[in-house]
């Protein structure tokens, strides 16, 4: 006997609905056996990883902090996975966005007026979005595939920022660290509530959402993106021209990863660094899928993930296991949306294995 998918007559939509949520269930499950496989109370680790990071105001601004990007890049990446666009590159994005938007910080810091911070955000939506579309420009021209295109310079911009951080950006006062001066006041994002660190790009990550949500659900725009990704063959007939829309998501997709570049650097680092996220652009895959793809879910998505970062650094503390946990955690997490998804279209089916004997009586039958 063997296990084979068997195609779905029908998609099943009540499944679709809880899917995440059995992703998640399964997720923590299995992240329960782990604990236990390490020699740690699993009811005790949980806890540390997803309750006590929520037990207190500072944690939940740190919780703001690092959800604000997750669910800024996977916002943009809906608009892309939803018209069929692959776009893995992200990071890329993120990384050109945050190098764009530090251009005034760098090279003028004495300025500090109130043109400067909105300058800055518009730089980096601009590098950003510029980065985002030589992957578009080369399918719709070439016809290469996006999926690599756009991961490979994601490592062009890593290495581009290593580079300019110990070269010609390294702060001259910094005794030869690899990093750039520090921003002025005037150049840093502010603090939404005085009770923590929590700045304005956890605003402009709910602004996204909306503003994404009224597009794909009140827009032609939004309608055309749908149609191209679902019925491309339609789309055609519609009069949709497919490769604009594949330059406007990636343009979008990339401006709002360039957007949450700037807002991590001006907000959280303050100052440009060869490292300037932990992935933010990957994990945004996963936040992206587990949102159904759904600006509104991936809000949702977004903060959970962004408790796996707070509850990966609580249980290095208290448990004293890897810093690896968190990762850990998001490919569980991911390996089960996908295995759920799947799901929604396949059926687990029981088949009896054929030994060579029937295989050759089914032939012999088949002769006669």
């Amino acid at each position: 006997m063997r296990l084979e998918l068997e195609k779905r007559a029908e998609s099943s939509a009540s499944f679709a609905l809880i899917s995440p949520f059995l992703a998640l269930g399964l997720t923590l499950f299995a992240g329960s056996i782990m604990f236990s496989l390490l020699g740690h109370n699993p009811i005790r680790a949980m806890y540390i990883y997803f309750i006590e990071p929520l037990s207190e105001t500072w944690s939940l601004h740190e919780l703001a902090i690092k959800a604000a990007p997750l669910i800024l890049i996977a916002t943009g990446l809906s608009l892309c996975f939803r018209s069929s666009n692959w776009n893995i590159g992200a990071e890329g994005q993120f990384t050109m966005g945050a190098v764009a938007g530090s251009i005034i910080p760098v090279l003028m810091p004495e300025q500090n007026g109130l043109w400067v911070l909105p300058m800055m955000l518009l730089c980096g939506i601009v590098g950003g979005a510029l980065w985002g579309s030589i992957p578009a420009l080369l399918k719709n021209r070439f016809g290469a595939n996006e999926i690599l295109t756009s991961l490979m310079l994601v490592y062009v911009a890593g290495l581009f920022l290593d580079w300019i951080v110990r070269g010609p950006w390294r702060n001259p006062g910094g005794y030869n660290f690899p990093e750039t001066r520090g921003f002025s006041a005037g150049q840093i994002l502010p603090e939404i509530l005085d009770s923590g660190r929590a700045h304005y790009g956890a605003l402009f990550a709910l602004l996204g959402v909306i503003i994404a949500w009224f597009v794909l659900a009140r827009t032609i725009k939004g309608f055309e993106i749908q149609v191209v990704g679902e019925a491309p063959r339609a789309a055609r007939f519609a009069g949709f021209d497919t490769k604009k829309t594949t330059l406007y998501v990636f343009l979008v997709c990339g401006g709002f990863a360039g957007l949450a570049g700037i807002c991590e650097v001006s907000g959280a680092i303050q100052q440009l660094r060869p490292v300037i996220s932990p992935g933010y652009g990957f994990t945004a895959i996963i936040v992206a899928f587990l949102g159904r793809l759904n600006p509104l879910g991936i809000f949702a998505a977004g903060i959970i993930l962004a408790l796996s970062y707070l509850g990966g650094e609580a249980a290095q503390i208290s448990l004293g296991v890897s810093n690896k946990i968190g990762n850990v955690f998001q490919g569980l997490l991911l390996f089960f949306v996908l295995a759920c998804d799947t799901l929604i279209h396949y059926r687990l089916k029981l088949v009896p294995t054929r030994d060579g004997a029937g295989i050759a009586q089914e032939a012999t039958h088949g002769a006669d």
